[in-house]
């Protein structure tokens, strides 16, 4: 039904083999293609055409907003489905204000990546009903980047965070107490509507393009 050719990109094996299955399980005309880090990505899109690129937002050898504006810019017909763990509800809007075509979640059941998909076949757009209600009903503005929101303080912390010291030790290189840094770190989470330091990482890669 579908004369598709797909990328899927991820870093974790298991994941690739599982997704690459289920898709060539269900549309046998599909050919997949498998990266497991972004400069893999940027290489086979350089040298093949892709309908579909699964895209991870956390691979090595790159960042995803990079990866994804080289995407756009060399094969600018492809389509790009985000495929992470990342809460969909605080995260899917801003990597489609980003220039992605769709959300998937990696907790998503087997009927709902196949919908994910079929949506991407046919209309090249997918967000879940959850993720498009909360659009509807309670719009968050994630345009701007929310990094901004952080003070010159927060932002040392940040960055403390992610090349992964401890509470403690940034306690004793910034002479503050260890209950202060805690409460940084609560405000910084708060800020950027975030629940752990992977997340953290993941918005630094995003908006700044950095990694730790």
């Amino acid at each position: 039904m579908y004369d598709q050719k797909i990328l899927v990109a991820d870093d974790h094996s298991i994941v690739r083999t599982g997704l690459i299955m289920l898709i060539k399980n269900s549309w046998q005309e599909v050919s997949v293609t498998e990266a497991s880090n972004y400069a893999t990505v940027q290489n086979l899109v350089e040298k093949e055409k892709f309908n579909l690129i699964i895209l991870d937002v956390n691979m090595p050898n790159g960042t995803f907003i990079s990866t994804m504006n080289f995407i756009k810019k060399t094969q600018p017909n492809a389509k790009i489905l985000v495929f992470s763990a990342l809460d969909e509800q605080l995260h899917a809007k801003r990597y489609i204000d980003a220039g992605a075509d769709g959300f998937l979640n990696k907790l998503a059941n087997e009927t709902q990546v196949k919908t994910a998909l079929e949506k991407m076949f046919t209309s090249g757009k997918y967000l879940s009903d959850d993720v498009k209600d909360n659009l509807i009903f309670s719009p968050r503005k994630l345009e701007e980047n929310p990094l901004k929101l952080l003070s010159t303080r927060e932002m040392d912390i940040a960055i403390r965070l992610m090349k992964g010291k401890r509470i403690k030790e940034i306690s004793h290189e910034l002479n503050l107490q260890v209950t202060t840094v805690s409460t940084y770190k609560v405000r910084i989470f708060e800020k950027l509507s975030i629940q752990s330091v992977p997340e953290l990482l993941d918005i630094f890669k995003f908006y700044e393009g950095v990694q730790f």
